[in-house]
């Protein structure tokens, strides 16, 4: 099976830059390739299971980081399209308030998941079965994602997502501008 690219509508925005959005639509373009590219060479070196068991065990250990690295940024980018919409009233909104007290108390608790040092992303999910929301730090792209529980709202924080904007020392600056460009009303709709 193979995975084409999605395309995405993105306004311009305030404090992401026209620049940094193509520049990252091409990497996303490049975890797409890259899954597929991987999944044919799985297939290429099957023939011969026994000799390529390595090579095959390395290709499929790399594939989660592709895959991670695709999927994520499909969640992302479409948090932009459509323009900025504040959080509607509804089922996300009640959740966060029942989980952390209040919008912006949840928020301050994400914006410190988001300012952990190094790569990789701030995921908020829902876990369908307690009817609840989770929030954790995603090392890369998939290291720490957590099993069984659908994305609401993934944050890039690669300094590729912000480094031709913002030096890494002002990060915060480039996580304020997400959230000023967010759709809500996207992101709300994952919950649904």
């Amino acid at each position: 099976m193979y995975y084409t690219p999605k395309t995405f509508e993105i306004p311009e925005l305030a404090g992401i830059s026209k620049s940094t959005i193509e520049e990252h639509l091409g990497l996303y373009n490049g975890y797409v390739k890259h899954v597929n590219l991987i999944q044919d060479k799985i297939a290429a070196f099957s023939h011969d299971m026994e000799n390529n068991a390595y090579a095959i065990s390395e290709m499929q250990r790399r594939f989660g980081f592709e895959f991670g690295g695709m999927r994520n940024h499909e969640y992302y980018f479409a948090q932009f399209e459509g323009g900025a919409k504040t959080l509607p009233e509804g089922t996300l909104k009640e959740l966060i308030v029942s989980g952390w007290g209040s919008v912006e108390a949840w928020h301050e608790s994400f914006l410190r998941i988001a300012l952990t040092r190094g790569v990789g992303w701030a995921i908020l999910y829902i876990d369908r079965k307690t009817n609840q929301l989770v929030q954790t730090w995603v090392d890369e792209q998939h290291l720490g994602q957590l099993a069984d529980l659908d994305i609401v709202l993934a944050l890039d924080m690669w300094e590729h997502s912000y480094m031709l904007d913002v030096p890494p020392s002002k990060k915060k600056n480039y996580i304020d501008a997400f959230f000023q460009n967010l759709n809500w009303e996207v992101v709300a709709a994952r919950v649904a």
